[in-house]
């Protein structure tokens, strides 16, 4: 089919989006609210707006080229007076209601709606409402993932991808005119359906109405504290996202300049994530094999994903004891820091701070869960999203294109093997228990040590594994993305999946592309194989490929935790779940209302 924008013939297929068809033949059409990755074209924002037409002559149609199919022999313009007008006043409209607090704004120097103002050409201060965003919830103190509504522009994105792409469904519309906004399903409520603080309705909000906890100061007062000896850690797929931050190409590896830049910062001790990703491979490996050997409930689900342990506590507690007890790498590091590292370092716990950089947001709820707390301290004190994190380095004045590269160089928990690099893409759980587990069974090393049947990007991915004469034929699932996780449940609770183990990351692609990695204008997830191979690249480079082969994890069980799964190991490394179905969230309105309410009722004293 055959039509014309701006004067120029282009071919286009029955059903695309004039945007669509306009994009793919260089055309630019400014956009807020469409974001193609996502398959969401609501044309709520009104500034893809163009000019259809079947003659030159005829009357023009003003519509939104988002959601308006290219029809045939159309005349189409994309910047005419008129049209520019038009869209200069939409945008003025969304300032208007807008809370420019900008200098606060989680997305300050990174908003795409004064992207969008600059385009369409504002060039002075308008007029803005009374009360811009007035009445709309504003709820910072959440743990993980903040909604301040009066930034919203009502692009529905996270809707979007919570809706259809993770299947969670815990965002709605709520109210109607200027109070209209995006509020959790059930009000503050936690129970089902409620978010599980995956935080990818972060990574597609256009502006500040939905962000990571920012606990950059928090982070920044530990360092300036004196008294406390700062331990950080970061996770495999801070290292291949963070450069994105600093301009560098997707899946570049920036570990040697992280140790860097946390040692600029004043860290004290710096750790590595994967070093801990080889121990929960250890406890959770000992776990499988236990209940293939002695009985169990199978399949066994693997717990390292916070999200997907909210989700399961939830929604689904009749899971529970599928779950894997081994506690997530972070929470192992955590626990060994205040632990095994102080009493080598011959510190006080009192005085270790952990820090954490993660490519999630949902670690922020973990470290906060009352069950990884020792004697009412938590076992990580804060965690720093990856975009948190380069923030912090540019509050300090750290730029990671300058910075030199350092190596690790803790004599304890300082080397990590290819297994626990892979902890950070879907599917690589699986294959670095697998490579261990094959060892144990059979006195030797799997010969094949890249499973590639664990290696698709399909959400749901099954696999039977060869695991020798001892195990023979183990049948595991990979799966990433909650909504098949959804449906992976239904089947074993069901009766109908016969799975010894399933790996499950709540985030599509897992955590490299986690709610807390860096983000892209305009787009969700546009690198996920960059920084996927990358990790992949980084197996391959190490010279030790399986967790049990880790030196420094065997003198941690000779020294210190004695076997896996024994005694100590399991008080410092596991944990327990439960049903959480009529957990409440309260914001701090409704706190200040329950306050002010027994105030008038028992005496300002009572």
């Amino acid at each position: 089919m055959r039509a014309h924008i701006d004067g120029r013939e282009v071919v286009f297929e029955d059903g695309q989006s004039i945007l669509e068809v306009a994009r793919n033949n260089g055309f630019f059409i400014p956009t807020l609210c469409e974001l193609a990755d996502i398959n969401h074209t609501p044309g709520t924002c009104r500034v893809c707006l163009v000019e259809m037409r079947r003659t030159p002559d005829a009357v023009p149609v003003v519509v939104t080229s988002c959601n308006t199919p290219l029809q045939e022999d159309m005349l189409v313009s994309t910047n005419s007076l008129e049209l520019r007008r038009m869209r200069r006043l939409q945008v003025e409209l969304l300032l208007a209601d807008h809370d420019q607090d900008c200098a606060s704004c989680s997305r300050h120097g990174d908003c795409e709606l004064l992207d969008v103002a600059r385009v369409v050409g504002i060039e002075r201060e308008r007029p803005v409402l009374e009360h811009p965003g007035g009445g709309r919830t504003r709820n910072l103190a959440a743990p993980a993932v903040t909604r301040d509504m009066g930034k919203c522009v009502r692009c529905l994105r996270c809707l979007a991808v919570c809706r259809n792409i993770q299947g969670v469904d815990a965002l709605v519309v709520a109210g109607e005119g200027l109070t209209c906004e995006i509020n959790l399903r059930d009000g503050q409520s936690r129970p089902e359906p409620g978010c599980v603080s995956c935080g990818q309705c972060t990574l597609v909000c256009p502006v500040g109405a939905l962000a990571a906890k920012d606990d950059t100061g928090r982070a920044a007062d530990m360092l300036a504290d004196p008294d406390s000896v700062v331990v950080a850690q970061f996770a495999p797929a801070v290292r291949v996202g963070l450069g994105e931050e600093f301009g560098l190409a997707p899946g570049v590896n920036v570990e040697g300049r992280i140790i860097s830049a946390l040692r600029a910062l004043g860290v004290d001790v710096v750790l590595d994530t994967n070093f801990a990703a080889d121990l929960v491979i250890m406890e959770e490996g000992t776990e499988l094999l236990g209940r293939l050997k002695q009985g169990g409930p199978l399949p066994l689900f693997t717990s390292c994903c916070p999200a997907w342990i909210n989700f399961v506590e939830t929604r689904h507690p009749e899971l529970v004891p599928r779950i894997s007890s081994t506690r997530s790498p972070q929470q192992c590091l955590g626990a060994l820091a205040k632990t095994y590292l102080a009493r080598n370092m011959t510190l006080e716990r009192e005085r270790v701070r952990v820090i954490s950089i993660m490519p999630c947001t949902a670690k922020k709820d973990e470290a906060r869960r009352p069950a990884l707390f020792t004697d009412g301290s938590p076992d990580v004190d804060v965690v720093l999203t990856t975009r948190e994190f380069a923030e912090l380095m540019r509050m300090h004045g750290l730029d990671l294109n300058n910075l030199p590269e350092s190596d690790f160089d803790n004599p304890l928990m300082g080397a990590y093997s290819g297994a626990g690099a892979i902890f950070g893409t879907t599917g690589g759980v699986m294959e670095a228990a697998v490579r261990t587990v094959y060892h144990v069974l059979n006195g030797r090393e799997l010969e094949n040590i890249e499973l590639t049947p664990l290696r698709g990007y399909e959400n749901v991915r099954e696999a039977v594994l060869d695991l020798g004469p001892e195990a023979g034929p183990l049948k595991v699932a990979v799966v990433h993305g909650l909504k098949a996780a959804a449906r992976m449940v239904g089947e074993v609770l069901a009766g109908r999946a016969d799975h010894a183990f399933i790996e499950v990351m709540a985030c599509p692609g897992g955590c490299m592309d986690g709610g807390g990695q860096p983000r892209v204008k305009r787009a969700y997830q546009p690198h996920a194989q960059a920084r996927r191979q990358a990790l992949f690249t980084i197996d391959r480079g190490c010279g030790v490929r399986q967790s049990h082969n880790n030196p420094l994890i065997r003198k941690l069980y000779e020294d210190f935790l004695e076997r896996p799964n024994s005694p100590l190991a399991h008080e410092l490394l596991h944990t327990g779940y439960g049903d959480r179905r009529q957990e409440r969230y309260y914001t701090m309105k409704e706190i200040w209302r329950e306050i002010t309410l027994a105030t008038r009722v028992h005496g300002r004293n009572g």
